[in-house]
């Protein structure tokens, strides 16, 4: 098989993955990163023994919430985009998991003991309203310098200043809600793309990083990366994570 059929066949096998919720599954194989330094999943599991009532905001397909079993008595989750609602209400209604759909500034009523938000809609004024006194936040969020490099390689400009969103900002406007932030983390991690294939699911399944994309419409620089993957093994991006831990005041 030539370089160009093996693109070619790279791109209709990414054009034809579809991907339920966020499982990004697919890109085993064909990517790998380090990931932040902390672990999300424990955080989240440590805080859970203390909270009769939770709300997972953006819980996507409900995979990371469903993990977390046992959940609370009462347990509230949200998402606003509608491909991913069916399966969410699937995986998690059987849990006894109430799913809305609703985005980051209209949420469920509270109050809640713990409030989970991964890579969700971080709306301060709504999230303190939404937590009883003393309640705990733990979110962890995509910054505004995540995988910029695919932006920079492509041609494209980034959808937002890359110090739109970053931890001095989120911490910032919590307090400003009134919320007293006690674990603020952030890093950048590498991610590396092993095919062409990985980058072009990647793009489709994170559309807010490059609005509108569309693999033919930037085919040249498409190919120009895929023979540099091809070259040097592997195109290396970097992942902008921060967490965050919060408590409602009494």
């Amino acid at each position: 098989m030539t370089t160009a059929d093996e693109y070619e066949k790279h791109v209709a096998e990414a054009l034809r993955a579809t991907m339920s919720g966020w499982d990004f599954s697919w890109l085993t194989g064909r990517a790998d990163g380090e990931g932040p330094s902390w672990d999300y999943e424990r955080h989240a599991r440590a805080l859970l023994p203390s909270a009769r009532s939770l709300l997972d905001i953006d819980t996507g397909g409900g995979e990371l919430l469903a993990s977390l079993t046992p959940l609370p008595p009462r347990s509230v989750a949200t998402e606003n985009w509608p491909p991913n609602l069916h399966p969410a209400r699937q995986r998690l209604s059987p849990l006894g998991v109430e799913v809305h759909r609703a985005s980051g500034s209209n949420l469920p009523p509270g109050p809640f003991d713990l409030i989970l938000n991964r890579h969700g809609a971080l709306d301060a004024a709504s999230i303190r309203t939404a937590l009883a006194p003393g309640g705990r936040l733990l979110t962890q969020q995509v910054g505004s310098r995540n995988q910029l490099e695919l932006n920079e390689t492509l041609g494209i400009p980034s959808p937002a200043d890359p110090d739109t969103w970053t931890l001095g900002v989120a911490v910032r406007a919590l307090e400003g809600a009134g919320l007293h932030v006690t674990t603020a983390r952030e890093e950048m991690s590498r991610y590396t793309f092993h095919d062409i294939g990985g980058v072009i699911f990647q793009l489709r399944a994170i559309p807010w990083q490059f609005p509108g994309f569309e693999p033919s419409e930037h085919e040249p620089a498409l190919r120009r990366l895929d023979q540099r993957i091809r070259i040097t093994g592997g195109f290396t991006v970097h992942d902008h994570r921060f967490l965050i831990e919060a408590r409602a005041r009494p």
